[in-house]
């Protein structure tokens, strides 16, 4: 069996502000609990001030 984990730009990895260095110290932190990356994408998130886009991470790993 499975285990999934969503991994986006509000994390606690990001500390409010997204950087492309810390998403890489995220997914190597992950990688070290046997989390692996399975699908990265945007979501189109609308707003009042209009839309946005925000990065979505799939993580799996079997289930412990």
């Amino acid at each position: 069996m499975k285990e999934y984990k969503i991994l986006t730009q509000k994390d606690r990895f990001f500390a409010g502000k997204f950087d492309p260095e810390k998403l890489e110290s995220a997914i190597n932190s992950y990688a070290t609990e046997g989390w692996e990356v399975k699908a990265a994408t945007t979501a189109n998130i609308p707003s009042f001030t209009g839309a946005r886009e925000e990065m979505i991470i799939v993580l799996e790993r079997d289930k412990k």
